[in-house]
């Protein structure tokens, strides 16, 4: 069952290849099994429809960043801080094609009830454990400010994938370090020292 596990892992990931790559019109399954590198019909086999491909996309990138986000340990704002800007690093490097990807999931589900099904229940769960990890950190945090920070993350996200220089520095977006800072002090005020 291991080597199961294993090659539907493989296929996800190379799901997220086509989609980061290639875009939502060329996942394919023929186009999964090939940037998998498995014979014709492997893909098929695993996930018999689009949406099933889709899903297994967008479950294995949550599922993989969710990692990164479980093995902080939080103790201070410093720490929160130093973690967030790990991850928009990751996000702009090592997993660029994973955060590429879920923006083509995202374009997706706005016209796939399955996808959006799945894309929400991923979400609510992502909303759950910035809750978690901004209260880890000693902040009075609520889901709504907990949102607020995730919400500005993702767009700057999405911003710093796309958009040149000149337009990330009039967002702010030039010094991550700062923008970061400016986020959490704006959405926790009375936050601790």
């Amino acid at each position: 069952m291991a080597e199961n596990r294993a090659r539907r892992d493989r296929l996800s990931d190379a799901a997220i290849e086509v989609l980061a790559n290639q875009g939502g019109r060329g996942l394919t399954h023929r186009t999964v099994d090939r940037a998998a590198e498995l014979p014709e019909g492997t893909a098929k086999n695993y996930f018999p429809t689009r949406d099933s491909l889709l899903q297994a996309a967008a479950e294995r990138c949550v599922e993989r960043y969710w990692s990164d986000l479980r093995q902080a340990e939080l103790h201070t704002v410093d720490q929160l801080l130093m973690l967030l800007r790990m991850l928009i690093d990751r996000a702009l490097t090592v997993n660029r094609t994973r955060v590429l990807a879920y923006l083509e999931l995202h374009a997706e589900a706005s016209r796939n009830p399955a996808i959006q099904r799945t894309l929400a229940r991923l979400t609510t769960a992502d909303l759950d454990l910035h809750l978690a990890i901004h209260r880890a950190a000693g902040l009075p945090a609520t889901r709504e400010t907990a949102a607020v920070v995730t919400l500005a993350i993702n767009s700057a996200l999405t911003y710093l994938l796309t958009q040149p220089p000149d337009v990330l520095a009039a967002y702010g977006l030039d010094d991550i370090d700062r923008f970061l800072d400016r986020l959490i002090a704006t959405v926790y005020p009375r936050r601790p020292s």
